[in-house]
C-alpha cells in the first residue's frame, strides 16, 4: 500500500502513540480534581500546552485546547464576532477558505453580520489590494488561511497582518494545514488567533488548539465549566492532548530535516509523473507546503482516477475530505479560475515523513498507468 493522503490526515508518530497509550492506562483522573491523580493529569495537560506554545512561539496561557481544528476555527470566528459585534458587524475572508471557516461565516451572516469574500489569483494567492479595499469602518475581523487545504499555497500572512493592524482589525489565521509542518511564529506573523490540528502533523485525532493573543476578546461556544480559561468547557481529553504535545515537540525538533525530505519527495514525484501523463500542477510554484501535489489531468474524472488508484494500492484524494460526500466541484479550484474539465480531473497526492522514495515512484507509475487506461490509451510501461 502507498498512502498518498497525508494532507488529509497523517499516521501518528510512534512516540505519540506511546504517549497516548500511557495516558489511557495511567493518567485517567480528571485534570480538575485536587487529589494526586488529578494533579498528575493537570501536569500532563499543562506540559502539552507548553510544548504546543513553543511550537508556534506563543505563551502557554495563549493556547486553548479544542477537539479539532474545525472547532478552533469556529471558536475564533464565532467567538470573536459575538464578543465584538458592538464595534462592527463586517468580516473579510477569502474565496478559498476551508468550510470550517466559510460555514461559521454563513451562520453569522444569518445573524446580521456581513461577509466579504476576497478573490485569489491563478495560484490561489489572496489579492491583497482587493482585501485591503474590502475593509470598512464596520470591519472587525479578517480570516485568511495560512496554507490552502487543497493546493498547498502558502499565503503572505505577514502582509495581511500589516493591513489588519493598519486598520485596527483583528486577524484570524486557519493554520491547520501549516502549523507543525512549516515554521510558525505567531508574533512574527502578526496574527491575533491561529488554529492548529494535531492529526495534520503526526499527532492524534480529537486534538486541536487555538492561539488567542493576550487582550483578544472572544466568547466561548461550549459553556458549563471553567476548563481552558473558560473558553472551552468540558473535561479535557488528556490522552489526545498529551499526544498533541508530543507531536508538537517532535515537529519543533525535527522540522528542518522533515522539510528537506518532503521537498525531495515532492520533486521526485512530479519529475516522475511528467514522463507518464499530461497534467497541470495547481498552487503556487514556490510558496507551497511541500506535502501537497495537486494535479489536474485533462479528459478524465478525478473520482474515477482515485478509484483506479485505490485498486492499485495507491491511496490519494480528490480534495477536501470534509465535503467528499457532497458531490460538489472544488470551490478552491473554481476560485483560482480553472476550467471545469480540469477541476473535475484534479487529484491531490500528498506525502509525509514516513513515505519512501520507492513509494513515490510507485505512486507516479500507478497514476500514469491509470490515466492512460481511463483515456483509453495503450498502457505502455508499468
Amino acid at each position: 500500500m502507498v498512502y498518498a493522503d497525508y494532507a488529509t490526515s497523517t499516521p501518528p508518530a510512534p512516540e505519540v502513540v506511546d504517549e497516548v497509550v500511557r495516558c489511557l492506562r495511567e493518567v485517567y483522573a480528571s485534570p480538575g480534581s485536587m487529589h494526586r491523580p488529578g494533579r498528575e493529569a493537570r501536569r500532563v495537560v499543562e506540559g502539552a500546552r507548553e510544548r504546543v506554545a513553543e511550537l508556534i512561539g506563543a505563551s502557554p496561557g495563549e493556547v486553548v485546547f479544542t477537539s479539532s481544528g474545525t472547532e478552533a476555527n469556529n471558536l475564533a470566528i464565532k467567538g470573536y464576532a459575538l464578543a465584538n459585534r458592538r464595534r462592527g458587524r463586517h468580516i473579510v475572508t477569502t474565496a478559498v477558505e476551508h468550510y470550517s471557516v466559510l460555514h461559521p461565516l454563513q451562520t453569522l451572516a444569518r445573524e446580521g453580520f456581513s461577509v466579504t469574500r476576497v478573490g485569489v489569483d491563478e495560484h490561489g494567492c489572496v489579492r491583497l489590494e482587493e482585501l485591503e479595499n474590502a475593509v470598512t469602518g464596520e470591519t472587525i475581523l479578517i480570516s485568511v488561511q495560512h496554507v490552502n487545504h487543497e493546493v498547498g499555497t502558502v499565503q503572505e500572512i505577514e502582509r495581511v497582518a500589516e493591513i489588519a493592524e493598519s486598520r485596527g482589525v483583528a486577524l484570524h489565521c486557519d493554520g491547520t494545514c501549516g502549523g507543525g509542518i512549516l515554521p510558525v511564529n505567531v508574533e512574527e506573523l502578526g496574527v491575533d488567533m491561529y488554529s492548529l490540528s494535531a492529526h495534520r502533523f503526526y499527532g492524534p485525532k480529537g486534538a486541536g488548539a487555538l492561539y488567542i493573543a493576550r487582550g483578544t476578546r472572544i466568547l466561548p461556544l461550549i459553556e458549563g465549566g471553567t476548563q481552558e480559561q473558560g473558553y472551552r468547557s468540558g473535561t479535557e481529553n488528556v490522552p489526545a492532548i498529551a499526544g498533541f504535545g508530543r507531536a508538537a515537540e517532535l515537529a519543533k525538533a525535527e522540522m528542518e530535516q522533515r522539510l528537506e525530505k518532503l521537498w525531495k519527495l515532492r520533486r521526485s514525484f512530479l519529475r516522475e509523473l511528467e514522463g507518464r501523463a499530461e497534467f497541470r500542477l495547481n498552487g503556487h510554484p514556490e510558496r507551497v507546503n511541500p506535502v501537497y501535489a495537486s494535479v489536474s489531468f485533462p479528459g478524465i474524472s478525478g473520482d474515477a482516477l482515485v478509484s483506479e488508484l485505490t485498486g492499485m494500492g495507491v491511496h490519494a484524494s480528490t480534495g477536501s475530505p470534509c465535503m467528499a460526500q457532497a458531490a460538489k466541484l472544488s470551490h478552491v479550484l473554481e476560485a483560482m479560475g480553472l476550467e471545469q474539465e480540469l477541476v473535475r480531473g484534479t487529484v491531490l497526492f500528498s506525502f509525509g515523513i514516513f513515505t519512501s522514495l520507492e513509494e513515490v515512484h510507485r505512486a507516479a507509475e500507478a497514476a500514469g498507468a491509470a490515466v492512460r487506461r481511463l483515456r483509453g490509451e495503450e498502457q505502455g510501461e508499468g
